[in-house]
């Protein structure tokens, strides 16, 4: 069958254009431009002008259509959410929504309009028959930033990495000697070219509110320059207090940014927002077991999930550190991703 590959320039999807071809599949690559370029040849994005070259390089080694196509206004909103968030006092996850919005969100509009009839990634997952399941490669697995791709899409996805460890992978790469075989991975936001996000922040409605770091109990113990400067559970850049202390909040209306110690970060219960399902809904107020990341490298937690409309209240077995506004929360049982929403708060 035709099969829309979309070709990001490095190893990854290079092998999965590769497997799909061997398999005797009609191969389309696309390569998605996000308008973003860096201001010197330190400053690279994901999805830069030397990543299309090389994706467009591994098209014609194994003589596929190919195409580029611009995506600048798309990714322009994805970036002014970016801000907008650390504004708020919130830690966005660009990535999480690239995927649902914009890569899950056009990849099938360009599948159609080239008469495919799937569309191939190289994320590390598992899609079967409308689920999603975790790769078998753990260090590599990204169900976490897939979660809000819909069940609909994922009935018309392959992801031909789920199986395979990253080794395997550049093996085959390297095997067929395409040019992306020995390629570093990419592992910061895309559009953050000079490697600090607040630059982002501030060319797009400036810094954050300036504010005051305060302790549990409001005794001011310093003044910072911006909201957007800070995260939970970050340690760097703060006050010297004589012992170790983090960010526990972030409070976008005043401006104060809470420090505590370490054993301060912990919470039991988190609220999430927005959630999207996998699986069929669970009715109001209908709580269930479910093990729950809170960030992209977290280990699942065990906890008590009950459903309140697109919201849910995840109570965890155990406390768990550093719960973040902003980040995206994910439900798995077994290996087998439920669905997901974004961290609203947490007590």
């Amino acid at each position: 069958m035709r099969v829309l590959v979309a070709m990001s320039g490095g190893v990854d999807s290079s092998v999965v254009a590769l497997m799909l071809q061997q398999q005797g599949h009609d191969v389309v690559g696309v390569f998605m431009r996000n308008g973003v370029a860096g201001k010197s040849a330190q400053e690279k994005s994901c999805c830069s002008a030397s990543d299309a070259r090389d994706a467009s390089v591994v098209a014609d080694r194994l003589g596929i259509p190919f195409y580029a196509v611009d995506y600048e206004q798309e990714f322009a909103r994805l970036m002014d959410h970016f801000a907008a968030e650390y504004r708020a006092g919130r830690t966005p996850n660009p990535c999480v929504l690239c995927n649902q919005d914009l890569k899950f969100g056009h990849l099938f509009k360009l599948a159609d309009d080239v008469g495919a009839e799937m569309v191939a990634t190289g994320h590390y997952a598992v899609a079967h028959d409308g689920e999603l399941h975790l790769a078998a490669d753990a260090d590599k697995d990204q169900t976490y930033y897939l979660f809000g791709v819909e069940r609909a899409a994922l009935q018309r996805t392959l992801f031909p990495l789920g199986g395979m460890t990253k080794a395997e992978v550049r093996a085959l790469a390297s095997e067929a000697n395409l040019v992306t075989a020995a390629k570093a991975e990419s592992m910061d936001i895309c559009f953050v070219t000079s490697g600090d996000y607040r630059d982002v922040v501030r060319t797009r409605g400036g810094a954050g509110k300036p504010g005051k770091f305060v302790d549990a109990f409001g005794k001011v113990l310093g003044e910072h320059n911006g909201l957007d400067g800070f995260t939970v559970g970050q340690r760097k850049g703060l006050p010297a207090l004589g012992t170790p202390h983090y960010v526990a909040s972030i409070a976008p209306d005043s401006g104060d940014v809470t420090l505590v110690p370490r054993e301060g970060l912990q919470r039991s219960v988190m609220f999430v927002d927005g959630v999207r399902w996998l699986v069929d809904a669970p009715t109001d107020s209908d709580a269930f077991a479910s093990d729950v990341k809170v960030r992209a490298r977290h280990v699942p937690v065990a906890a008590k999930v009950t459903p309140e409309g697109t919201k849910v209240r995840v109570e965890f077995a155990e406390p768990v550190e550093a719960i973040t506004p902003g980040q995206a929360a994910v439900f798995y049982r077994g290996t087998q991703v439920l669905g997901g929403g974004w961290i609203d708060g947490s007590a």
